[in-house]
């Protein structure tokens, strides 16, 4: 069970031209180093319910990504692919979290020859309490993907690491996350 504090919350803010805007709230869901990393189950790319406490005991590498099939995304879901080797002797298994449907995450992993899990948030709840929405992504009106970013999150479910950026064109600090990762 989530804590109040990991809730994702919604508010109806009144717009001047008597119109309603539904807007959620990710600037109150922001997840910090040292936090217990906020419990989710997602399905994967073949439509297994997947959680986090199924981790618990390894540490956790969790990659967020704007969207499959786009170039960064692939350069960096294969950049952990070619580093699960190191990264499976420091007893850490990666997710890939995104806002696509298992269908797309099937097709992204298997083009992609991915070993480790693609989650789908098509619901857009792990990117709001983890504070990771992007919202009016690409200058899509309207459209939420989530921010790339990597947290990792220890054996213990305590948030260790965590870097987000704005960009989606920017990958993280991938020798940065294997070096702190040795530190676990």
């Amino acid at each position: 069970m989530w804590a109040p504090r990991n809730i994702v919350t919604a508010r109806i803010g009144y717009l001047f031209d008597g119109r309603y805007q539904w807007t959620r709230g990710s600037e109150l869901n922001k997840v910090n180093v040292g936090d217990e990393a906020p419990s989710f189950t997602l399905y994967d790319m073949d439509r297994k319910r997947r959680s986090l406490a199924e981790f618990r005991g390894m540490n956790v590498v969790l990659a967020f990504y704007p969207g499959a099939f786009t170039s960064v995304c692939r350069k960096e879901m294969c950049t952990l692919r070619d580093s699960i080797g190191g990264l499976e002797e420091l007893n850490a298994q990666v997710l890939g979290v995104s806002v696509n449907d298992p269908f797309s995450n099937k097709a992204f992993h298997e083009m992609n020859m991915l070993n480790f899990p693609l989650l789908c948030d098509y619901n857009r709840e792990a990117i709001e309490i983890y504070g990771v929405a992007m919202p009016d992504f690409a200058g899509l009106k309207g459209y939420i993907a989530a921010k790339r970013s990597a947290f990792i999150v220890d054996r213990e479910g305590v948030v260790r690491y965590r870097w987000i950026t704005d960009d989606p064109s920017k990958e993280p600090k991938y020798a940065e996350i294997e070096e702190f990762l040795k530190t676990l």
